[in-house]
């Protein structure tokens, strides 16, 4: 508890702000007990069913006929090929949003070793395999492609002002230019990121 109260917790308006968020706290994570591993499985389950009663054939007949999609119906053998689908569409999900935050953990200063521990504890060489450009050699300072909350970013490095900045392009597809006057990839990344994040596609609520 000591541990946590050390941490510190700037505002974001705050002077120190982004050298505190980006200056790497240990350890990063708690491991996920039983009940935290069942909620996600719970979450999880909601979102795919979700998307398998969209693109279910059985349940669009039931909406065409504008009938209630009963809950049992969910035991039916087509109905479970249309969950098994849309997991497998949440098994994507899951990897384009592990790339981007390895990215943003890589180009942030985490190793290859960190990126690994993260991900289930997986070899430092696999962790490499996996996200290859994740984590910049000392000498790089080539442009770095950032894909994050449905929008995408590029973060490039000027050398003659040795600083760097960001092209980015939202999800709502609002776009940004920053100034070259970020003093490394990891902070041009942090607010790129930020921009994403603040325009991100707005939930869409679906009333069919």
């Amino acid at each position: 508890m000591d541990d946590v109260k050390a941490i510190p917790t700037p505002d974001q308006n705050d002077e120190n702000f982004w050298a505190t968020v980006l200056t790497p706290v240990e350890p990063a994570w708690n491991e996920p007990g039983d009940d935290d591993s069942f909620a996600m499985d719970e979450q999880l389950l909601a979102a795919a069913r979700s998307l398998a009663e969209r693109i279910s054939t059985r349940a669009l007949a039931y909406r065409t006929a504008g009938k209630p999609f009963d809950a049992a119906l969910m035991a039916a053998p087509d109905v479970q090929l249309a969950m098994l689908r849309s997991l497998y569409e949440a098994r994507r999900s899951v990897d384009r949003l592990a790339e981007s935050a390895a990215t943003v953990a890589g180009r942030g200063g985490s190793s290859y070793a960190q990126l690994g521990a993260a991900w289930g504890g997986i070899k430092r060489q696999s962790a490499r395999l996996k996200w290859p450009h994740a984590v910049p050699k000392k000498s790089a300072s080539e442009s770095i492609p950032l894909h994050y909350a449905g929008g995408d970013a590029v973060i490039h490095h000027d050398p003659g002002a040795d600083a760097w900045w960001y092209t980015a392009t939202g999800a709502d597809l609002q776009e940004d230019e920053s100034e070259a006057v970020h003093g490394t990839s990891a902070e041009a990344i942090a607010r790129a990121t930020e921009f994403l994040l603040t325009h991100a596609r707005p939930t869409r609520h679906d009333t069919t």
